[in-house]
């Protein structure tokens, strides 16, 4: 893949319709066709021949789950009512209730889970199979020989399709002669080896679609790009930040935001006012210390902000005048300029010298309230938490 573009090798394209393939993605009306392509690549590069709908559908509810249901990704969009669009959003939601497994859980455990609530999921699996089995094909279609409308019904799609591969062009798959979600794909030898020596390519190139077509459906989302599948824990950058607390706490008592106690500078976390699942970042204005047994208890939730969001901002002035008086602050403050100070509007105006407590309350409100309302939107759930006393 180059600036997202297919790249195969060009040896292929002497017996396979290259151009046809590039083609499976393009100008779908729901999201399916993405995690139908990628599901369909993953269980080829698995050294699967075949697949039924049943198997590949599994497979995309496996791929799309920790987007749906960490991230709050909506894979197409609302209707005006607030109702969700997707059958494969609807089945992972669906799916997560049946089963209560976490946000995180591991493929394995949503393939188990998809197989014990097999029947209960039935209607939403059967609704993925209408129409993307037979779209995804469309950029092979009526370039030779007998013509077809693209909207024609399933049985008249299988049949030209088939015919077709053994006459015309091979097709990446055929299909068999079951009924439902039993009905097989049959997955071509040529296409098997085409996709298996160019799996990253391609995989790269749907990951780059999918993201272009989410990021238009959620347009209020930061970082999409990271929240299609689990990301390492590692890629938190908040040591430099934790010396700056600290360091604080060293000099002056720091009152929770949640617990209305002085930070115990032996336990405590570092942890976003905006969940970082949805803001993507370590951005120091995000940041706050708070009692290491609650921080478990948020997780990944939105703290009520006429409750909290004056507390929070206090402790961010805090931090603030000792960086302007404390020299010593002051340098790991600068500390945190490659991992936790990108913000332009923060560098720039937050942090800058001069603020009383007023303007800095309002400087960080009329930036950080849009972010916040936006996760709101989004699904992220208020934690229920009360205030302290």
């Amino acid at each position: 893949m180059a600036d997202g573009r297919l790249v195969i090798d060009g040896k292929y394209y002497n017996t396979l319709d290259i151009d046809g393939f590039s083609r499976m993605m393009k100008d779908p009306s729901y999201c399916y066709k993405f995690y139908w392509l990628e599901a369909i690549v993953q269980l080829i590069s698995e050294n699967r021949c075949e697949a039924t709908y049943d198997e590949i559908i599994n497979e995309m509810i496996a791929n799309a789950w920790y987007s749906v249901l960490e991230f709050h990704i909506h894979l197409s969009g609302l209707w005006g009512d607030g109702e969700i669009k997707d059958n494969l959003e609807r089945a992972v939601l669906k799916l997560k209730k049946l089963s209560e497994l976490p946000a995180n859980a591991t493929k394995i455990e949503i393939k188990n889970a998809t197989a014990q609530f097999d029947k209960q999921l039935h209607g939403e699996k059967q609704a993925l199979t209408l129409n993307v089995p037979y779209k995804a094909l469309s950029g092979f279609a009526n370039k030779s020989g007998e013509r077809i409308s693209l909207d024609s019904s399933a049985g008249r799609m299988i049949i030209y399709y088939n015919k077709l591969s053994a006459n015309d062009i091979l097709l990446p798959y055929t299909f068999g002669a079951e009924t439902g979600l039993k009905r097989r794909l049959i997955f071509h030898d040529a296409w098997m080896q085409m996709i298996k020596d160019n799996t990253v390519n391609i995989l790269g190139w749907i990951q780059c679609e999918k993201v272009k077509w989410l990021q238009n459906n959620n347009p209020e989302v930061p970082g999409l790009i990271y929240k299609l599948a689990p990301l390492d824990e590692k890629m938190r950058k908040l040591a430099h930040v934790r010396k700056l607390w600290d360091g604080i706490l060293d000099m002056r008592s720091v009152t929770d935001v949640f617990t209305d106690e002085a930070i115990d500078k032996q336990k405590y976390e570092v942890d976003h006012f905006i969940p970082w699942s949805f803001v993507m970042n370590d951005e120091l204005w995000n940041l706050m210390p708070m009692d290491s047994a609650l921080n478990s208890a948020k997780n990944n939730r939105l703290p009520d902000w006429n409750d909290f969001f004056i507390r929070f901002a206090r402790n961010q002035y805090v931090m603030y005048e000792m960086i302007h008086e404390k020299d010593g602050i002051r340098k790991l403050y600068e500390a945190c300029y490659k991992d936790n100070l990108h913000s332009i509007w923060a560098n720039q105006e937050l942090y800058r010298g001069g603020n009383s407590d007023v303007e800095f309350y309002g400087i960080l409100e009329k930036n950080m309230r849009p972010v916040y309302d936006s996760a709101r939107r989004q699904g992220y759930d208020v934690w229920e938490k009360r205030l302290a006393g």
